[in-house]
């Protein structure tokens, strides 16, 4: 799945306040629940989730981007926030830089081909520098979300 087919809107932060990539996974998962992508009392298994695959190993893919995901049975299709932090977030990330793009998305139990396929395709397309540059310059999560689309 592309970015344009996760997002909406609604399902961008422009202003991360996180500062480390735990309170951003916090951060980006209370917002799942407050725009109605998950449920309330499912909200501390994801967040478990998202945490125990962090754990194993950083998302924080280099380039300034992370990309914490999972898979639970609590999710009937692929789910996703995107968050932007100016001022950037400790990540553990591979080339030891802050990161000021991140996006998390979550995926049915059981569909491994759908979540490398997801996961390849929103790492290709973050990888574009232009891009990358573009979404840190827009003004407001209507600005990311048509430049998303533009993918």
């Amino acid at each position: 799945m592309l970015l344009g087919e996760i997002l909406t809107e609604k399902q961008i932060i422009p202003a991360l306040n996180a500062s480390d990539r735990w309170e951003a996974i916090e951060e980006l998962i209370d917002h799942l629940v407050s725009c109605d992508r998950i449920r309330g009392e499912d909200r501390d298994a994801i967040a478990g989730v998202v945490k125990k695959r962090e754990t194993s190993m950083s998302t924080g893919i280099g380039f300034g981007v992370g990309i914490p995901h999972a898979s639970t049975d609590l999710v009937d299709e692929v789910i996703g926030v995107f968050g932007r932090s100016a001022q950037g977030i400790n990540f553990d990330a591979l080339d030891n830089k802050p990161v000021k793009l991140v996006m998390l998305f979550l995926v049915p139990q059981g569909q491994f081909q759908k979540h490398l396929h997801t996961l390849a395709n929103i790492a290709k397309t973050l990888h574009d520098s232009e891009f990358r540059s573009a979404l840190c310059e827009a003004e407001s999560a209507a600005a990311m979300e048509k430049i998303i689309n533009s993918k």
